[in-house]
């Protein structure tokens, strides 16, 4: 039921959109010529295209307030979920940081960090670093 009720306001949303579109800015309907008198003649187009657009228009909130109301009792749980109940344990201190860190493969940056720790050198008052690294 949702979903052809979904379908049916997309298309008169369309609708409206486009009896909206077909109307003259200063409300002259569509301008059309035609028979002075009848239904087509500017004014008889203006009083469709305007009683159309109203028809449509209430058309739209009435099924915008149905499928409003249809989304709030379908949504609704029969039951409360009490699933997720607080921890209230006590948190334990976090590991303490490892002092040496792991070589890893053959990372070149790794290497050379490692050989300048054994070798113990200073790097450059410069900060430069050697290009043999």
């Amino acid at each position: 039921m949702f979903l052809f009720l979904t379908v049916v306001q997309a298309i008169v949303a369309a609708a409206l959109v486009g009896v909206i579109l077909m109307q003259r800015s200063e409300g002259g309907g569509l301008g059309v010529g035609g028979s002075p008198s009848g239904m087509m003649s500017a004014r008889g187009a203006a009083d469709l295209l305007t009683r159309t657009t109203t028809v449509l228009a209430v058309l739209f909130v009435a099924l915008s307030v149905s499928l409003a109301f249809l989304a709030a009792s379908e949504g609704q749980p029969s039951t409360i979920d009490q699933s997720l109940d607080r921890d209230t344990s006590i948190p334990t201190a976090p590991a303490a940081p490892a002092d040496a860190v792991p070589l890893v493969g053959d990372d070149p940056l790794a290497a050379a960090a490692a050989q300048a720790d054994a070798s113990n050198e200073e790097p450059a008052a410069d900060g430069a670093v050697p290009l043999d690294q």
